[in-house]
């Protein structure tokens, strides 16, 4: 079943194309590249901040 609607998804021609997919996908990976300092303490930020409101609950 999955495997159908797989092959359906990556035949169909209407949709994203396999060069616009890859394109996408080396442009969100060289943006994390970039930026990974600040996605980390962006996202430890977070968690500590969640951690220490959990106590309040």
């Amino acid at each position: 079943m999955i495997r159908q609607i797989w092959n359906r998804f990556w035949k169909e021609e209407d949709g994203i194309g396999v060069v616009e997919m890859i394109l996408i996908l080396v442009v969100l990976i060289g943006l994390v590249i970039i930026f990974k300092t600040q996605l980390t303490a962006l996202v430890n930020s977070i968690f500590d901040k969640i951690t220490a409101q959990s106590g309040t609950i």
